[in-house]
């Protein structure tokens, strides 16, 4: 085995050429910090399943009926998209990139962007049901956001063919309403500049997939929320669905990051009760009114701000927020109402409740406006 040279290598490319020459060639795993470990284990996965980095690349197609399968099963995908699409190819029109739309298994279901068809490197790749899998054809942005479940840059020779070392791309993956990944979407440009940006860009784009998605589950009411002091209405929102009785049916990815126990391991609904310290029927009524935002306390003691949207009367929000100042329900009554509810879920054990709460209980009594038990 080969110990690979201690000099730091000059530029880019040739950081990449020395991490290839020393997974592919010397079978050593000293390829850090010149590719990232996710580059090496898909790499390595390639290896694993007896591929060769200068055997020919075929980019084969799935078969008719399977396409039409296919479509059909990912047509909530392919239109929550569509608009994103158009915007992201207007944003890399002049960059020689372009944007591949696929499905969980990594097959192309949508493209958008400047597509120079009478090259084979670009027209191969953006034909509607080609397979651009990791078992296919490698390492990828594809492959490796599917893999990794996290949003990606690979540059020339971080993909595993030498064939494929004419493309750069960014990946990300797409969540759809119960979090699972749905597919992913990437931007990819052959013998084009490095762009790592754009891996913010696709990031960025996925989000606003995800979010389209989302809101189209056929819904009572949706929350807005986010940390005070940030605006609310933007991309940058968690946005949580509830059905008739305020029950979690979908929720985005910054959501499920924001509030705890939004997805359950024991494949219940959570209710709105259970993650925050007020009931459905207050945020129905914070909907109807001209500021519908209020602050939300969590069960952990922090808070959030929201807003409360009823969606649009086709059974779907039309994704436009209304501006407002957050103060919404006072504050006074959303204290009490999760100490009603502390209280009742300790079956009126006050110093349970108390503890549970972090508070004193000489405080629940005071904020029930009751004189403590003797």
């Amino acid at each position: 085995m080969t110990t690979p040279s201690l000099n730091p290598p000059a530029t880019r490319l040739e950081a990449i050429a020395l991490a290839r020459r020393c997974v592919m060639h010397d079978g050593s795993a000293l390829a850090m910090p010149w590719v990232a470990p996710w580059v090496v284990r898909s790499w390595q996965r390639c290896l694993n399943q007896g591929l060769l980095a200068q055997q020919p690349v075929v980019f084969d197609q799935i078969s008719a009926q399977q396409l039409r399968r296919t479509l059909d099963a990912n047509q909530p995908l392919i239109e929550a998209a569509k608009p994103v699409l158009e915007h992201l190819g207007r944003a890399i029109v002049n960059t020689r990139y372009f944007a591949i739309l696929t499905n969980a298994q990594g097959v192309v279901v949508d493209v958008s962007g400047a597509v120079d068809h009478t090259d084979p490197r670009a027209h191969l790749i953006t034909r509607i049901g080609t397979d651009l899998s990791e078992r296919s054809i490698g390492t990828t942005a594809i492959g490796s956001a599917l893999t990794e479940l996290h949003s990606v840059w690979l540059h020339r020779g971080e993909h595993f063919f030498d064939s494929t070392s004419v493309y750069s791309c960014a990946g990300a993956p797409l969540f759809g309403p119960d979090g699972a990944c749905v597919g992913m979407l990437d931007v990819t440009g052959v013998e084009a500049a490095e762009r790592p940006e754009l891996k913010h860009l696709v990031t960025q784009s996925a989000s606003k997939i995800e979010n389209a998605m989302l809101l189209r589950v056929n819904h009572a009411l949706s929350l807005r929320v986010n940390w005070p002091g940030n605006a609310l209405g933007t991309d940058a929102d968690g946005v949580i669905c509830l059905d008739a009785e305020g029950r979690v049916i979908a929720s985005n990815a910054i959501a499920r990051q924001l509030v705890p126990g939004l997805v359950r391991f024991d494949a219940r609904l959570a209710h709105v009760s259970d993650v925050f310290g007020i009931e459905a029927s207050m945020l129905f009524d914070v909907a109807r009114r001209t500021d519908a935002t209020l602050e939300l306390p969590l069960w952990t003691g922090l808070r959030l701000q929201a807003l409360v949207v009823i969606p649009a009367c086709d059974g779907h929000m039309n994704g436009q927020a209304r501006p407002g100042s957050v103060a919404g329900v006072p504050l006074r009554d959303l204290e009490t109402a999760l100490i009603h509810k502390a209280v009742s879920d300790a079956r009126g054990n006050v110093m349970q409740a108390a503890k549970a709460l972090g508070i004193s209980r000489a405080t629940v009594y005071r904020k029930l406006g009751q004189k403590p038990m003797p």
